[in-house]
């Protein structure tokens, strides 16, 4: 099977310099999400047609399986389809689908391929309750005898509520060459690949449809409402395949996944989070509401309080992460950790039972097990060129507003008294201070503001 995906529309209606087929749904490009459904159908051809915006749109989604051509100037979708014709295989036949139309399952496109087979031409089409601005499927007999676009049809015609969805199947050889019999007398100016039904009908091919399982499936975007829209509809499938594998879920309406979320048994997540790129929450995970979870792995019983940020991070077994905590890329944590209110754990390993409960930051570090870093305790790690690594042995005691200024390593089972700034390495056991000796000064006055 060949696959032309058309993706050279300007989108004046989106006003934004980016081409149409590049704005972002769930977050990845329109066009990706098209791509990927081609993608798993195994297409041995899969063609973009790229125009407005230049080379943005080849360089956004390039990749080893799709060929590109440009279509320039833009003369309709005949015209876009026509530019693919040196990428395509005659012996197959060619499915040509639409960059701005996102949401198509593979199953409804298979009811397609399956219903056009080698000789037939199958066209998606759908019935509206308002078809306005669609081409119109004008039957004679029960068949598909021709489409009519909006501006060309009868009022008649324009009564009709099936429509086009211009998505098709059509036999390779006999596409191209009712390509090349295209015009464009017509209300746009343009060649309508619509036109070939009636050459198809011309030639006795038969001409048949299928729908697709929703109507959401075949919805377009032209504008920024448009967009919006459909990003709803895709939370919202997302939300209900959450629900029906068991995860609770505080208000379906407040999720948004950009990316892939797998879920275990027994999660629940709380109202506007959000999870972008591959986020996996095992068994018994409860995330609180307003979390931004990113690239990263929670394991089994873990509790991530609400207003916490995680990106390509581990988060080990019944931790307990924040509220208000920030977890940075390499974070590895084990089980049982406890990161508080307004911590940074960035580029760190820290094992079983440590905690770090307030106002810290832990970068480039490696810590030990049942570790207490107190409030306040900072890792210098980066002396204005390079960064160094500070390491904290098993069950140490940071005492709160310490700086632990790397290279240095704190050994095990050392104390490290409050307000300390350790710069060389802490023996292990033993307490270790560094602070002014206290002192009262007598005799001192506060100063008083001098009268004018």
């Amino acid at each position: 099977m060949n696959v032309v995906i058309l993706a050279a529309g300007m989108g004046k209606r989106m006003q934004s310099a980016l081409p149409k087929v590049l704005h972002p749904l769930a977050g990845k490009p329109l066009l990706s999400h098209v791509i990927d459904t081609a993608r798993a159908l195994s297409p041995s051809n899969l063609c973009i047609i790229y125009g407005h915006g230049g080379e943005a749109v080849p360089e956004t989604v390039k990749a080893s399986d799709l060929a590109f051509a440009k279509q320039e100037p833009q003369l309709g979708t005949g015209h876009a389809v026509m530019q693919a014709i040196p990428h395509l295989d005659n012996h197959v036949p060619t499915l040509v689908l639409y960059g701005d139309v996102p949401l198509t399952t593979t199953h409804s496109l298979q009811q397609l391929l399956d219903s056009a087979g080698r000789e037939k031409l199958a066209i998606l089409t759908v019935e509206l309750e308002n078809p306005t601005g669609y081409g119109r499927i004008v039957r004679e007999h029960g068949n598909i005898a021709r489409i009519v676009e909006q501006k060309d049809a009868t009022d008649t015609e324009r009564a009709i509520r099936e429509v086009n969805t211009g998505i098709m199947v059509a036999p390779t050889a006999a596409l191209k060459r009712w390509l090349t019999t295209l015009s464009n007398d017509n209300a746009q100016g343009e060649y309508y690949l619509t036109d070939i039904v009636a050459r198809a009908v011309a030639d006795g091919v038969p001409v048949v449809s299928a729908q697709p399982s929703a109507v959401w499936e075949t919805l377009g975007v032209n504008s920024k409402v448009q967009l919006a829209e459909l990003e709803r509809i895709h939370q919202n499938n997302i939300a209900n395949q959450l629900l029906e594998q068991g995860v609770t879920l505080a208000d379906p309406a407040r999720l948004d996944v950009r990316g892939t979320l797998t879920c275990g048994r027994d999660v629940a997540i709380d109202v506007n989070c959000v999870f972008e790129g591959k986020v996996e929450l095992e068994d018994g995970v409860t995330i609180g509401a307003h979390c931004v979870i990113r690239n990263a792995r929670i394991a089994k019983g873990a509790n991530i309080k609400p207003f916490c940020h995680i990106e390509d991070a581990v988060v080990g077994a019944q931790s307990v992460i924040g509220p208000y905590a920030r977890l940075r890329p390499g974070t590895e944590l084990a089980e049982d950790v406890h990161i508080g209110n307004f911590v940074e754990v960035k580029n760190s390993q820290i094992a079983a039972h440590s905690k770090a409960n307030h106002l810290a930051y832990v970068g480039d570090a490696t810590v030990g097990s049942r570790v207490n870093i107190g409030a306040g305790t900072i890792t210098c790690n980066y002396d204005g060129a390079n960064k160094f690594r500070t390491v904290i042995e098993d069950d140490a005691f940071i005492g709160s507003d310490t700086q632990l200024v790397a290279p240095v390593r704190v050994g095990r089972g050392a104390t490290l008294g409050a307000g300390t700034t350790l710069t060389k390495d802490a023996p292990e056991g033993k307490l270790t201070v560094s602070r002014s000796k206290q002192m009262t000064i007598e005799g001192w006055q506060r100063p008083v503001k001098l009268k004018k």
